[in-house]
C-alpha cells in the first residue's frame, strides 16, 4: 500500500466482505468500498464506479469494521512497557529472584507485573522478598490487579502496616496501583500514545478506558497535544462521582470537537476476583470454609450509586466476578432502572443468565481470561454450582457480548479474544468447557464498538472506523485467528494504520 498513517482515503479497491448479517448481492466477489466525508458512500463491484482520490488496494484481502477492545486499564497497560514481567514465574521464589535482578526504575522502585500465585506451591512471604531485593522498594503486581506484593522497604515509602506475607488486597492494592501508576504525564502520555499506535496495528479504533484516575482531565491533556489515534469512552469511579456530576458530565458528551473521546460509565468494584480470591462466591473457596470472597460494595450503596449516576445522565458498569457479586449487580440494575455493563461476570448463576438480556444489561467480558484461568478455575471454583466464562449461555439468552482485554491483565489483542471465545484453547491444548465458546460471526461482532447485537455486516452510510486483514474471521481457525495479519486501520476514512 502507497498511502501512509494520517492519509484520508477515497477509495479501498478489491476488498472483500464477511459477516453473518450481510444483507449485500457480492458474496466472494471482489468490491470497492466508496468513501465520503468519513463515512461509507457506496459498495460496488471493483471496477465499476471511477476510482477518484486516494486509494488504498486491498488485493483481496478482508474489510471489516474497526474492532473496539471494551475495557482497559490505559496508562497502567501502557506502563507494563516499564516493569519486570512475571506472568511466567512458576514460584514465588523464582518471582522474589527476578526482582532481585529487576531494573530499577528512575523513581526508585522495583516494578513488576503479571504474577499469577494461586496455583503456586511455594507462599509470598515479605520476608522472601526481602531476601532477594533488599532495600530497593520493590512491588509485584499481581494478574487480576486485585493483590500486590511488597518488601519491607516498598511497605515504609508508602506508610502502609506491613503485613507477614507482604500482600495487600482489593482498595488497598488498588491505592498502591494509583500510587505507581502517577507517572510524570509526559512520560505516561508518550507511552499511552505508543500502546494505543500498538494496538491500531491490531485492528483496534476504540477502547473503553477504566483507568482509577481522573480521566476527563488526561484526556483533554492528551486531545490537546494532538492524540488522534483511537476513539475513547473514558469511565469516572465512586470517588469522582460528585466531581463529575458537578462539572455537567453525561455519558456519550465528547471532550473534542471531532467526538474522539466521550465520557462512558460510572465503574464500580463491587466484589474482588478469582486470582486473589476475593470474588463473592455462594460457595467457599477450597480449603477455606469462611472464605466466599468479599462484597466490596454493599448492595444498599451500590443501588444508592447506581442511582445517583442515572439521575445525572451517567450509564453504569459494575465489575462483578463471583456469582453473589453479579446476582447483586443485576439486582441493582432492575432497581435502578439504570442502563450499562457487568464487568467481567466470570461466574454467573444459571437464573440470572436470562437476566442480562431481560434488564438490557451489557456482558462486557474477557475471553482471553477463560484460557488463562481454565487450570485456576478448576481447581480454586471447582465447588461452585453456577457458570464460568458462560459466553455461549449469555449469547444464547440473548444478551449482549462485549469483548474486551481488562489489559494489562490480558495483552490488548482483539483477535487474541475471538480465538479463545471461538476455540476456547490456546497453544495446542484441548478446548475448555467448548460447549460455552461462541461462533466466529458472535464473536467478531462482539469486538466492535456496538458489541454482540449490532452484528458486523458493512453497509453505505456506516463510519468508515474499519481495518483490513489478511484473514476472514468467520472461517479462520484458532492460530490464524491469533496471527490475523492487520494490513490497515481507518478511523473516519483516516488511516491510523499501515502495513
Amino acid at each position: 500500500m502507497t498511502a501512509l498513517r494520517g492519509d484520508r482515503v477515497d477509495v479501498i479497491t478489491r476488498a472483500r466482505l464477511t459477516g453473518a448479517d450481510r444483507l449485500d448481492p457480492f458474496g466472494d466477489a471482489l468490491v470497492d468500498l466508496h468513501l465520503r466525508d468519513g463515512r461509507i458512500a457506496d459498495i460496488a463491484p471493483a471496477g465499476a464506479l471511477p476510482r477518484r482520490g486516494r486509494v488504498v488496494d486491498a488485493d483481496g484481502a478482508w474489510v471489516i469494521p474497526g474492532l473496539w477492545d471494551h475495557h482497559v486499564h490505559t496508562v497502567q497497560w501502557a506502563l507494563v512497557a516499564q516493569r519486570t514481567a512475571l506472568g511466567d514465574a512458576a514460584t514465588a521464589s523464582e518471582a522474589a529472584g527476578r526482582m532481585g535482578a529487576a531494573p530499577v526504575l528512575g523513581d526508585g522502585r522495583r516494578i513488576g507485573t503479571g504474577f499469577r500465585d494461586a496455583l503456586w506451591p511455594d507462599a509470598p512471604t515479605r520476608a522472601l522478598l526481602d531476601e532477594t531485593t533488599g532495600d530497593v522498594p520493590t512491588y509485584l503486581i499481581n494478574a487480576d490487579v486485585h493483590s500486590v506484593w511488597l518488601n519491607s522497604a516498598a511497605f515504609r515509602r508508602e506508610g502502609f502496616a506491613a503485613t507477614d506475607d507482604g500482600k495487600l488486597r482489593e482498595e488497598p492494592a488498588f491505592e498502591i496501583s494509583r500510587r505507581l501508576n502517577a507517572a510524570d504525564p509526559l512520560v505516561a502520555d508518550g507511552l499511552v500514545r505508543d500502546a494505543l499506535q500498538a494496538a491500531a496495528a491490531r485492528g483496534i479504533t476504540g477502547i473503553v478506558d477504566l483507568d482509577m484516575a481522573w480521566n476527563a482531565e488526561a484526556w483533554a491533556r492528551r486531545l490537546e497535544a494532538g492524540f488522534d489515534t483511537t476513539r475513547v469512552s473514558f469511565g469516572i469511579y465512586p470517588a469522582l462521582l460528585e466531581r463529575a456530576i458537578a462539572e455537567g458530565l453525561q455519558t456519550g458528551d465528547a471532550l473534542d470537537p471531532d467526538g474522539l473521546v466521550r465520557v462512558g460509565s460510572l465503574k464500580v468494584i463491587t466484589d474482588g476476583s478469582l486470582g486473589t480470591r476475593t470474588a463473592a462466591c455462594s460457595h467457599a473457596y477450597p480449603g477455606d470454609p469462611h472464605n466466599h470472597g468479599l462484597l466490596t460494595v454493599p448492595p444498599h450503596e451500590l443501588r444508592e450509586l447506581m442511582t445517583r449516576a442515572t439521575g445525572a445522565g451517567l450509564s453504569c458498569a459494575v465489575h462483578a466476578i463471583g456469582d453473589v457479586a453479579n446476582s447483586h449487580a443485576l439486582d441493582a440494575f432492575a432497581a435502578t432502572g439504570a442502563t450499562g455493563t457487568i464487568e467481567h461476570a466470570q461466574l454467573v448463576a444459571h437464573v440470572d443468565i436470562p437476566r442480562f438480556a431481560r434488564l438490557g444489561v451489557g456482558a462486557s467480558v474477557q475471553p482471553e481470561h477463560a484460557v488463562d484461568d481454565r487450570d485456576l478455575t478448576d481447581s480454586v471454583w471447582a465447588d461452585q454450582t453456577a457458570v464460568p466464562y458462560p459466553l455461549r449461555a449469555l449469547a444464547d439468552a440473548g444478551a449482549t457480548l462485549l469483548f474486551g482485554s481488562d489489559a494489562p491483565v490480558a495483552p490488548l489483542d482483539p483477535w487474541a479474544a475471538m480465538a479463545a471465545a471461538v476455540h476456547r484453547t490456546r497453544d495446542g491444548r484441548p478446548a475448555w468447557r467448548p460447549e460455552q465458546g461462541v461462533d466466529a460471526a458472535t464473536a467478531l461482532a462482539a469486538s466492535t464498538a456496538g458489541g454482540s447485537a449490532s452484528g458486523s455486516a458493512l453497509s453505505p452510510g456506516d463510519t468508515a472506523d474499519l481495518a483490513i486483514v489478511d484473514v476472514d474471521p468467520l472461517t479462520a481457525d484458532e492460530s490464524s485467528l491469533r496471527g490475523a495479519g492487520v494490513l490497515a486501520t481507518l478511523l473516519e476514512s483516516r488511516l491510523t494504520h499501515v502495513y
